[in-house]
């Protein structure tokens, strides 16, 4: 598989055990196949960043895809809640936290790569909006998707890190792709506050699903 890994920095040996702790799914190596999104996420500033490309060899290794069945956007939900953080001061974020973890979390802590949704900051404010029921269940799905940012490639074991080998490194303009980074950010907000004027009353919220003591396997899951 080719990924590639957008930064300020250029990384020629991706460390094992490093990163940030509250990262989607914890610490490890985040990549994309996507190198023009790779591109954008080297620029944070209108400063030039590096693409690094790099050959994952992954035979050997196991692999949870969580856009792919039988997983959900209530897995990958869980998943998230366990390594990002909430805020704790809304009891209900709370409630449906501990409800996600009991029922819709994965053991995913023992694969070597996990493949999912990456949750910038805007992506994560749309899952607090679920977990504070303001948006529905079929409303947090369609958002999640907007903006295409595609799925995320996570090297989260040591094998994992042992599989991979840089290729090549793309110099970014800041210029050129930071802008296109901010243009798309904005575009997944607007389009976020037209999917929040819909009418939130009807559809399944995070609090049906606790009253009615949803499983992973119901049919109405997205």
């Amino acid at each position: 598989m080719i990924v590639y890994h957008g930064s300020p920095q250029l990384v020629t040996v991706p460390m094992y055990g490093e990163g940030k702790v509250h990262n989607d799914y914890g610490p490890g190596f985040y990549c994309t196949r996507d190198l023009e999104m790779a591109k954008e996420w080297a620029c944070p500033e209108e400063r030039d960043g590096f693409a690094n490309q790099y050959r994952l060899n992954m035979e050997g290794l196991s692999c949870l895809d969580l856009s792919k069945k039988p997983y959900n956007i209530l897995n990958w939900l869980a998943i998230l809640l366990e390594n990002r953080v909430f805020d704790k001061s809304y009891p209900v974020v709370m409630q449906g936290k501990r409800f996600l973890w009991e029922h819709f979390l994965p053991d995913y802590k023992k694969y070597d790569v996990m493949i999912g949704y990456r949750a910038d900051d805007s992506y994560f404010s749309f899952a607090k909006d679920f977990l504070l029921n303001i948006i529905t269940l079929e409303q947090l799905n369609r958002a999640m998707k907007l903006g295409w940012l595609g799925t995320q490639v996570v090297l989260k074991s040591q094998l994992a890190f042992d599989a991979i080998e840089k290729e090549m490194s793309y110099i970014v303009p800041g210029s050129t792709y930071h802008p296109k980074r901010v243009a798309r950010d904005r575009k997944a907000k607007e389009d976020y506050l037209r999917i929040q004027e819909e009418a939130p009353m009807t559809g399944i919220h995070m609090y049906d699903i606790i009253k009615e003591n949803w499983r992973n396997n119901d049919p109405r899951i997205p």
